[in-house]
């Protein structure tokens, strides 16, 4: 299972910018340094794609990719970055505030990507429960998979079903966008919502 084409379409640093286009829409979040553009470049078999940067916190704008011509991934600015300036976490606050006030009922289904190392932190919680005000549905990520031992997974997996409050039902994927583990569970995801269309 592989998309057959991808592209960059646009950046949206404003609210008039943002994309509003009939075509079903998968909206990535994480905190900076989770690795989000490296789980789209995996997901699209695109090395380049999404910018992966030498340094966390440079994704300022929501970038919209556009998959088989009637799917967009979405890429929102990363979070939680200590060096960003405060003018900056700001502006990243209420363009997201927009986003999710805006876009909501245009949200298809929320791709939320946590580090697999990490207890998620009050940042991840708050971008989760945007999501869950959304109403739509919601894939947790848990990637750098490869970077845990198998005996230390499923801790790691339970504390990030606690710590967000996961339902038995929500989707939480193991995912290594390095080796490529989870792609295909996540891909056959965004293939659903692609032939909705």
């Amino acid at each position: 299972m592989q998309f057959q084409s991808a592209e960059y379409v646009r950046s949206a640093g404003t609210p008039e910018q943002f994309l509003r286009d009939p075509f079903p829409k998968a909206v990535f979040a994480g905190r900076s340094n989770v690795g989000k553009s490296s789980v789209i470049n995996r997901l699209t078999g695109r090395k380049n794609l999404a910018r992966v940067g030498a340094s966390p916190g440079k994704t300022r704008q929501i970038h919209y990719f556009l998959v088989d011509e009637r799917l967009y991934l979405v890429d929102l600015p990363g979070y939680g970055y200590a060096k960003v300036s405060k003018e900056e976490r700001a502006r990243w606050a209420k363009l997201m505030e927009r986003f999710f006030r805006d876009e909501g009922p245009r949200i298809s289904m929320g791709v939320m990507i946590v580090d697999i190392r990490h207890k998620p932190t009050a940042d991840d919680v708050t971008m989760f429960q945007w999501f869950r005000d959304s109403g739509c549905p919601l894939v947790v990520v848990a990637n750098k998979l490869d970077k845990l031992k198998k005996r230390e997974i499923e801790p790691a997996l339970a504390c990030i079903r606690e710590t967000l409050g996961l339902r038995d039902a929500d989707t939480l994927i193991p995912f290594s966008a390095e080796k490529g583990d989870g792609k295909e569970e996540l891909t056959a995801q965004l293939w659903d919502l692609r032939d909705a269309t």
